[in-house]
């Protein structure tokens, strides 16, 4: 196992469509919730405590060898918005071939052929590090620092907010994410002994209901 491949996998400039999308910062801010830094920290805050949590608890059991299928129709259960599980699974389409291109798996291949539209991104990003030669954990703190990084760093583009500011975001929540983290491998580990329902469904309901009027405008800049 080479540590450097997290490095490759949790890169902004890994291809794998996440650019494209802000995490329902697009839709807070033009709701006024994300104004400034401090809003923004607010928004990645509870981001991170409720879907990064469910993302990197799925993305470690991915990682651990859990079957693929059934923490996909968990990622389903934990998803009630029909917008943000279709965009879940366009990520994951995409960073499944990102993924076979950059570290070929029989285990990404079999999951490309069972899910041709695409599998959660979470479940994907656990197999696409168990490909790497990463473990759960890697997996899991590639999804926490995704679930608060893409948002913001789509608020720097919405809100011409300072880079300083959002990095310093970021950097504030490190201990949190960590904190996340711990939990999501332990009930990844958990999934061994006590099947899918001893993963984390930590509901976020504005993030729902925000994606559902985000998903209606005629015009925006991000596909979530």
């Amino acid at each position: 196992m080479t540590r450097a491949a997290l490095l490759v996998l949790a890169d902004g400039r890994f291809p794998a469509g996440g650019h494209a999308h802000s995490g329902g910062a697009e839709e807070a801010v033009k709701a006024g919730r994300i104004t400034g830094a401090a809003t923004l920290e607010s928004f990645c805050r509870g981001r991170l405590h409720t879907a990064g949590l469910v993302a990197a608890a799925l993305a470690a059991a991915a990682a651990a060898g859990y079957d693929p299928a059934e923490l996909d129709a968990a990622a389903d259960a934990r998803t009630p918005s029909p917008a943000l599980r279709v965009a879940a699974r366009k990520l994951g389409r995409q960073l499944t071939r990102a993924a076979r291109a950059t570290w070929p798996s029989g285990e990404l291949d079999t999951l490309a052929r069972d899910f041709p539209k695409g599998a959660h991104q979470p479940v994907v990003l656990g197999l696409a590090a168990r490909a790497a030669g990463l473990g759960p954990e890697d997996a899991a703190y590639c999804a926490a620092y995704e679930s608060v990084s893409g948002a913001a760093t789509a608020v720097v583009r919405l809100l011409s907010l300072d880079p300083f500011e959002a990095t310093a975001v970021l950097a504030r929540l490190a201990p949190e994410v960590d904190r996340v983290v711990d939990r999501a491998v332990a009930a990844g580990r958990a999934t061994r002994e006590s099947g899918v329902d001893a993963l984390p469904a930590a509901s976020a309901p504005l993030l729902e209901v925000g994606a559902e009027v985000h998903a209606a405008w005629p015009v925006r800049l991000f596909a979530s």
